[in-house]
């Protein structure tokens, strides 16, 4: 699959299984994770999503599904 790389700007593949990010153009490899991370940190479109996402869940764990039974009636 063709994303965009995070280095260079210019089409990246990431491998069918999702755990890697290469770039012929630049030379650049690494794992889906760190492609996330770097993404993340170097585009504030993405970090103030992630900083949104994340700020509201802190502290809070998921529950069990009778949990979430209750607090819906």
């Amino acid at each position: 699959m063709k994303i965009k790389c995070p280095k260079c700007k210019k089409g990246a593949d990431l491998s069918s299984d999702f755990s890697m990010v290469r770039c012929e153009k630049c030379n650049l490899e690494m794992s889906y994770g760190e492609y996330i991370k770097y993404i993340a940190h170097s585009d504030l479109t993405y970090s103030d999503i992630l900083g949104d996402y994340t700020g509201s869940t802190e502290g809070q764990t998921a529950g069990s599904l009778d949990d979430w039974d209750s607090q819906s009636g």
